[in-house]
């Protein structure tokens, strides 16, 4: 936080102006840490702050209370600027327990704020996160280089509700709401918005709403009314262009972004999935729309989801299928099915943690290999990868627009950081999304009036044909087909002809997609950085930052990766070196390298964990020097 201003308010309280803060909520999976940073993120979006966030979930299930394993984080990064990131190191730090505390201590700013629970430092909490017998980080001088406010948050709690008729474990679920009205008052934000969301939620246990709403209110007054927190924050809103935003997670942008391009293309959306973190979310969403024709159906394996999705594409309808890493390995065989039968299909890839169950709650990015090739026989299929929540909606609607022009499956890479994560999202306008155009064979289409399913046209695309359309029957399969009539031909020259038009299909899609271009920086420079994916945010503020600080340095950010746009070889070629940052050991890196031979430097990391901007900055001035 940098503080520029400061003002006089009641109570003699002061309200210093800041550009921007990361807050960091951490507790037990049981204290509400998730719901607490949404419903503030939710009222700071409103409020017109740019914003970035980060859930971060234990991946041990029902890990033991008060255990280094069970510790669940929510971290936002709002600011009165464009905000890119939820950001390195937290300026606020709120540690529900002494595991929290432990756990998150080492990224919190000297001087930075903590505001911790007595409650969760006990010796039975102490205990169980293994700080030596007889040490209290809270009372032994440790924490001296940091703003400490002790607050009995639990017993505040308690004592709120002391007269509501709820049980000791209800009371004890509404100490969030005890934070979140603390860090309301703190960094001057209306609570209303939240309180309509209490009532909302809880419209038919009004018990709760209330109990919720007048814990809330006890924390706004627990900071105006004591001098244990004397100074105040306030962020103005960002100047972001003008127009009609929701704060918006990965998961829902794609769901809309499927809704959208439904709706441009005439078709019925429908989704086959089976539940898989941290994919669900999208097939839930989706569920809501039964009123606008989304058919939603889940199915009981994942080999199911996207075999219904493939039956629903052949009778016609935008199909898609969800999943995450281990799901796409079981998807493997039906997609070559897709693939060998040319028709549109959507699978989006939200990744996480591997290999097998590996940790299902983080964020990584090392399915794209499996994305290119991980199909028997040559089966190239459309890959995209989505940058940030918001641009999940631009991605999952192009890929939409691939899959039915150019009758192929496509995947989209998303993945756990992307599809939790939350950001401001500007509405697009309906004129402003260009329809996708879709054609149905209505008639015999060869040159003596006979039907030929596989005739392409310059894109190299056979004709889409509804089932039952009179005089259009025609054989499908997993067989290998006989060019243009489609029947099952075992000829050794057809299949290599057969082999080569699908893999030149996806080629010719590039004729079809924009052209790379530097995100930030020129088009030479001593330096280039190319990404994908999730590190997009904290690519472009290392590359910002850099430029400002006089380094040589651009970055160039893909969203199509199979094909590369058309001319992404010819722009590598003005830049004197290049780096590949990824969260896996290298893979972008190998195709860059197979594909245009140049001599590119990789950066990974394989924790679990997004990129921080400082970790690219050093690799930047490194190479640099």
């Amino acid at each position: 936080m940098e503080i520029t201003e400061t003002k006089k308010v009641n109570r003699t309280k002061d309200i210093k102006e800041t550009d921007s803060v990361v807050i960091r909520f951490s507790g037990d999976s049981g204290d509400g840490m998730q719901l607490t940073g949404m419903q503030f993120t939710d009222t700071s979006a409103l409020l017109g702050n740019d914003l970035s966030t980060f859930p971060d979930y234990p991946s041990e299930i029902r890990a033991p209370g008060g255990t280094i394993a069970g510790v669940s984080g929510f971290q936002v990064h709002l600011g009165s600027k464009e905000i890119f990131t939820p950001g390195d190191e937290y300026d606020v730090l709120v540690a529900m327990n002494a595991a929290a505390l432990k756990v998150e201590l080492k990224r919190l700013k000297s001087g930075g704020v903590i505001i911790a629970n007595i409650a969760g430092f006990d010796k039975k909490n102490l205990g169980l996160a293994n700080y030596p017998e007889g040490t209290n980080p809270l009372e032994d001088g440790s924490l001296d280089s940091y703003v400490l406010h002790k607050i009995d948050i639990t017993r505040h709690t308690k004592d709120t509700l002391a007269d509501s008729g709820l049980s000791n474990k209800e009371i004890e679920r509404s100490k969030n709401m005890f934070v979140l009205g603390l860090l309301f008052w703190m960094f001057d934000k209306d609570m209303a918005t939240t309180i309509k969301s209490i009532r909302e939620k809880f419209a038919k246990k009004p018990q709760i709403a209330e109990a919720n709403i007048k814990t809330l209110e006890s924390g706004w007054d627990f900071g105006e009314n004591t001098e244990l927190i004397g100074t105040r924050f306030r962020i103005n809103p960002a100047p972001l262009p003008k127009g009609i935003y929701r704060n918006v997670t990965g998961n829902h942008a794609t769901a809309i972004g499927l809704i959208a391009a439904a709706e441009k293309s005439g078709l019925q959306l429908f989704i086959g999935s089976y539940p898989i973190t941290p994919a669900t979310d999208i097939l839930a969403e989706l569920s809501k729309y039964k009123a606008n024709g989304v058919k939603t159906f889940q199915a009981e394996d994942e080999i199911a989801g996207i075999c219904t999705a493939i039956g629903a594409s052949y009778a016609g309808s935008l199909a898609v299928t969800t999943t995450s890493g281990p799901g796409m390995s079981l998807k493997t065989e039906a997609l070559g099915l897709a693939t060998m039968l040319e028709i549109p299909l959507v699978v989006v890839n939200v990744q996480r943690g591997g290999p097998s169950t590996g940790m299902p709650t983080k964020t990584e990015q090392a399915d794209l290999l499996q994305a290119m090739y991980g199909r028997h026989g040559e089966a190239p299929v459309a890959v995209l990868a989505a940058a940030s929540p918001s641009d999940c909606f631009d991605t999952v609607f192009q890929a939409c627009r691939i899959a039915l022009e150019h009758m192929t499956p496509v995947i989209i890479l998303s993945d756990g950081y992307i599809a939790n994560g939350s950001e401001p999202w500007r509405f697009p306008q309906e004129e402003d999304i260009k329809p996708i155009q879709v054609q149905f064979l209505k008639e015999p289409n060869g040159a003596n009036g006979e039907l030929l399913p596989y005739k392409r046209n310059e894109k190299l695309v056979r004709p889409w044909i509804k089932p039952g359309t009179k005089g259009l029957e025609h054989r499908i399969g997993g067989l290998e087909k006989q060019d243009e009539t489609g029947n099952v031909s075992h000829d050794a020259l057809n299949h290599e002809k057969m082999i080569g038009y699908r893999a030149e299909k996806i080629k010719r899609i590039a004729d079809y997609i924009p052209p790379a271009k530097p995100d930030s920086g020129g088009e030479k420079a001593k330096l280039l950085i190319l990404g994908w994916g999730s590190t997009y945010g904290a690519i472009k503020t290392a590359v910002l930052e850099a430029i400002a600080g006089g380094y040589d340095v651009s970055h160039i950010h893909l969203r199509y990766i199979n094909p590369f746009p058309k001319n992404l070889g010819e722009m590598l070629k003005g830049y004197e070196k290049i780096l590949i940052p990824e969260m896996n050991g290298g893979q972008l890196l190998k195709m860059i390298r197979a594909e245009y031979l140049v001599p590119a430097i990789g950066l990974s990391k394989v924790q679990g964990l997004p990129f921080t901007t400082n970790e690219l900055k050093a690799k930047i001035v490194e190479l640099l020097k």
